[in-house]
């Protein structure tokens, strides 16, 4: 390179920056009209911009403004690099990149060109394709991508022998589409205000289609929720009302042309918004449904109407509460039922889920009486699993026929079903032939789904707090990087810490992200069913595992070599940390050795962990590829097979020592002290002792570090090793292995269930030991006095136990008998419950229900709508003046709702109405904002006063009053 060279490419990497970043578009636009393009629609400095804010003659000043960048990008780099194309594809490289950062548009205009000076037949030619294909298809953005990739292929065949410029037109390409999908784009803006002169010409580039109907497929992220959720069931057979979708940005008089709107015809306009109708906020009531529309000039105000609907103040405050990203909104215009009986179903109680059956609430008439919250209407919970029963919920019943209810009970659950077994919310109407649909979203509150039904085997019953703050980040941490294994970089935005919870203080598996994981992977649809009901897989799509074939070969490579992975790992890291563990002394231990030795085994049990998960999941893969029975397996190695079948060996093997037919004993205890007093009863003693010190680590919990071992409690070991020597039957059946040489199993996955019970072992021994620890430590902190009871250390979470250790907590210490009185009673309350359910809804479980006692003298009742129990002082609210006087602390009191009400309800405690169902826009307020509320109080302004003390069960629908 000579010096004129460098002195060119100074130029490319700083002039042609510069040039790129210089604002023509925006200075014509400002001399021309006086105004200044950044602030209008988009922000974007860009041609499209200049064409819709300022017509076609500013927009052409704008394209040859940056026309002229390109090609004297190009012709620079030619003049310093002739005979080489790749410099000149650098320069419109560095033109781009100063187009976007410093002149604010994405250089596509600079770029074709530049190339037309660069290439003008390859441009052509790609040009031409992606035209070609746009007026066909009319996917503006698709079409964007495929030029950029027709450009760069046609280069590649013209320059086939040139790596550095083939690799460096990839590298513009990659650069433009990247700018393209961050940038918005001034073709989505309403047709509505653009310059009357550049009409034709935005419509046909932005790509507006003739009409988009709910008969065709539509995505979520085009139309919003509602339309898609409305043409998916559609497809699927259900009966739905015609309807089409206006996009954002469209120009709606071609659709209000198209449609019969008469007296006898009528239409609604509903609100279809990005994020609306999603499994996180429903969006109910914040946008407009404008409803009997029957002329053309109506439809076409309604569209505007509901448009403008999306920046009002409750719905911006909505979107800001749930984090929504600003967006569009498309408009949905549908044929209008004219309901003879209306009503929503829940295919789950969204409130109270110890209901089995479906919800639904109904009234005579079209459906918008049910969500005005100014009628009280009929409830009814339909039990399908129980010939179709009907139970009334509420005194005004008997209108709606039972063959409604049912039918729509059905409909509910099989829409369930159909989205993963997420629970709906369904909007119906029936018109006295046809029962419609006409709308179906997931229930806000009822997401994530909880299941135990796996839970409670890997770790069961009422969990201490200590146990529950080492099992939870270790196990998540595991399975997440399980998952990211084989998902990359789709496991973003994954919240692995949120695979399990406690509630009831059990552990319950968030079966909403599991499922949604399983999505991912390409595992079939019903993974959620099975999680919740053991329902069977089917074989997953075909397209998704091929997809996941990348992940899916990193994951079996990891099953390939477990057993040599863990014999490694078994040799360098767990024995040896076992065995000094083992043959260490507890006694005259400090604080600091035994917190020492507790962190040696919490930094391996990551590790371990991974085993123990994994090798189950791979003896599993194994034995459903191999269809072996499990009876026809070996499970000798197990630790738990294992242990029994020594301890009955050890009985057949000491008996021939007593003198069986003159022992007079008849249980374990007096077995025991007749042992302790003969000579060769001191020798099974201690060959039992031997038997407990190699199986000890084993208990009834093996996954819970706060449940004993039976090294804690040999009591049911030492019954058990009583039966067997008493009962040379009993003993000799429980040594009987299962398998015979003719049915014996493959080796593979005989293997691979022996590696399960070596790791279940060397598993259960570490906890065993971490638990033996904290028991340890225990001790020294009762002879200081700061338990009372070695068990109260079960009590503490781990970061407590760390805070103590080091000290620097001095409130922890002056608090700490009270937290652990707390957590003791709380743990004996969840212990007494019964009947806890495997599945629950939401994150807010079913409460225990309040009962009145000599402190409620009285108390009212209505329809729960939103559970939690809040006690505070009721304000009576008419209107929203006295928002001033709502807060936290207050039970507001008001006739009715609607989205309104919104900034009052969302700040108070409690919320009672006089009249208003489970779908009121005052109850979906209160579960989305997790405030107790209940609805259908008759009087309510009337019986309470304001400042009163009141108790509310948001749950069971009751309300107490306080003396």
């Amino acid at each position: 390179m000579n010096l004129t060279q460098v002195g060119g490419l100074c130029l490319i990497l700083i002039v042609v920056p510069i040039l790129g970043a210089l604002p023509l578009i925006q200075g014509i636009f400002g001399v021309c009209t006086g105004r200044n393009l950044k602030q209008l629609g988009t922000g974007n400095i860009s041609v499209s911009a200049a064409f819709y804010h300022g017509g076609t003659i500013i927009g052409i000043l704008a394209v040859l403004s940056e026309a002229s960048k390109g090609i004297l990008a190009v012709l620079l780099a030619r003049f310093f690099f002739q005979g080489d194309p790749t410099w000149e594809l650098l320069s419109l490289m560095a033109l781009v990149i100063g187009r976007y950062w410093g002149g604010k548009g994405a250089g596509v205009t600079n770029v074709f060109w530049g190339m037309m000076v660069h290439d003008w037949q390859a441009t052509l030619l790609s040009a031409l394709i992606g035209l070609v294909s746009f007026t066909l298809f009319r996917e503006r953005r698709s079409g964007q991508f495929a030029i950029l990739f027709i450009l760069v292929l046609v280069l590649t065949l013209r320059h086939p022998y040139n790596q550095t410029y083939i690799g460096m037109a990839f590298l513009l390409m990659a650069l433009l589409a990247w700018i393209l999908r961050r940038m918005p784009d001034d073709l989505t803006l309403p047709d509505t205000g653009v310059s009357s002169d550049a009409k034709q010409m935005f419509q046909f580039f932005r790509g507006d289609k003739a009409l988009i109907s709910l008969n065709q497929k539509l995505k979520a992220n085009k139309v919003g929720q509602k339309a898609a959720n409305l043409s998916k069931i559609k497809r699927l057979g259900y009966a739905v009302p015609d309807g089409w979708v206006l996009l954002p940005g469209d120009d709606p008089q071609a659709v209000i042309d198209c449609l019969d709107v008469s007296i006898h015809n009528p239409f609604v306009v509903r609100s279809s918004a990005m994020g609306e109708d999603g499994e996180n906020a429903s969006s109910a009531g914040q946008y407009l449904s404008i409803l009997n529309i029957t002329t053309k000039e109506t439809l076409k105000n309604a569209i505007f109407d509901c448009l403008g609907s999306y920046n009002r103040v409750n719905a911006r405050q909505y979107r800001q509460d749930f984090q929504q990203i600003e967006q569009e909104m498309a408009i949905l215009i549908q044929r209008q039922v004219q309901g003879v009986f209306s009503g929503v179903a829940f295919s789950r109680d969204p409130v109270n889920p110890w209901h089995k059956g479906v919800i639904i609430e109904a009234l005579p008439g079209d459906a918008t009486q049910i969500v005005s919250g100014h009628f009280t209407p009929e409830r009814y919970e339909v039990e399908l699993e129980k010939e179709n029963k009907i139970t009334p919920l509420n005194d005004q019943t008997g209108d709606i026929p039972a063959s409604i209810l049912e039918k729509v009970a059905q409909i509910a659950r099989e829409l369930e079903k159909h989205y993963q077994g997420i629970p709906q919310d369904i909007e119906w109407s029936y018109d006295g032939t046809e029962l419609w649909l006409l709308q179906t979203r997931p229930i806000t509150t009822n997401t994530p789904i909880w299941t135990r039904k796996i839970a409670s085997e890997v770790i069961p019953g009422v969990i201490r707090p200590l146990t529950w703050s080492i099992n939870r980040p270790v196990t998540c941490g595991v399975w997440g990087d399980l998952f990211t294994l084989v998902l990359g970089k789709r496991a973003q935005g994954l919240n692995f810490a949120e695979t399990a919870t406690l509630h009831y203080q059990r552990a319950y598996f968030n079966a909403t992200l599991l499922g949604e994981i399983f999505l991912k992977m390409g595992l079939p649809p019903e993974s959620l069913e099975f999680l919740i009901r053991g329902a069977k897989f089917t074989k997953p799509p075909l397209i998704a595992t091929l997809r996941n074939m990348p992940g899916l070969w990193r994951l079996l490579q990891r099953e390939w070599s477990l057993e040599r992975d863990f014999q490694r790992d078994n040799q360098r890291y767990f024995q040896p940390l076992l065995t000094h563990l083992a043959h260490s002394t507890s006694e005259n231990r400090t604080v600091k050795q035994i917190h020492h030795r507790i962190k040696s085994i919490l930094s391996i049990l990551p590790k371990i962990t991974y085993y123990s998960i994994l090798s189950p999941l791979s003896f599993a893969l194994r034995q459903s590829l191999f269809r072996i029975p499990f009876e026809q397996l070996d499970p000798s190695q197990s630790p738990e097979i294992a242990s029994i079948r020594a301890l009955a060996a050890l009985a057949d093997q000491e008996r021939k020592l007593l003198p069986m037919d003159q022992l007079e004993v008849s249980d374990c205890a007096s077995l025991f002290a007749y042992l302790a007093e003969n000579p060769d009863g001191k020798t099974i003693l201690d060959q039992f002792q031997d038997w407990l010190q190699d199986y000890g680590y084993l208990g009834e919990v093996g996954t819970d570090i706060a449940v004993p071992r039976w090294r804690d409690n040999p009591h049911p070991v030492r019954e058990l090793f009583s039966q067997f020597l008493l009962n040379p039957e009993l003993a000799t059946k429980a040594q009987i292995k299962t398998v015979t040489p003719s049915k014996k199993p493959p080796k593979a996955l005989q293997n691979r269930l022996h590696l399960k019970g070596k790791v279940t072992a060397v598993y259960a021994c570490f906890l065993a030991q971490l638990r033996w620890q904290f028991l340890d430590l225990a001790r020294l902190w009762c002879q200081q006095g700061l338990l009372e009871t070695e068990d109260e250390i079960f009590f503490l979470e781990f970061p407590d136990i760390e805070a103590l250790i080091s000290e620097d907590n001095p409130d922890l210490r002056n608090t700490l008998a009270q937290r652990l009185q707390d957590r003791q009673n709380q743990y004996s309350h969840y212990l007494s419950l019964e009947h806890i359910p495997f599945v629950l809804y939401g994150n807010r479980p079913p409460s225990i229900p309040l009962i009145p006692n000599e402190e409620n003298t009285d108390y009212l009742e209505g329809i729960g709508a939103s559970s939690g129990i809040v006690e505070g002082t009721v304000q009576i609210c008419f209107d929203l003046s006295d928002i001033n006087q709502v807060d936290s602390n207050v039970i507001v009191v008001v006739p009715s709702t609607d989205a309104g009400w919104t900034p009052l309800l969302a700040k108070a405690g409690g919320i009672i109405a006089e009249v208003g169902g489970m779908l009121s826009h005052g109850a979906i307020i209160a579960r989305e904002y997790a405030i107790p509320a209940v609805m259908d109080v008759p009087h309510a302004t009337q019986r309470l006063k304001n400042g009163q003390r009141i108790r509310m069960d948001g749950q069971q629908g009751l309300i107490f009053l306080l003396k």
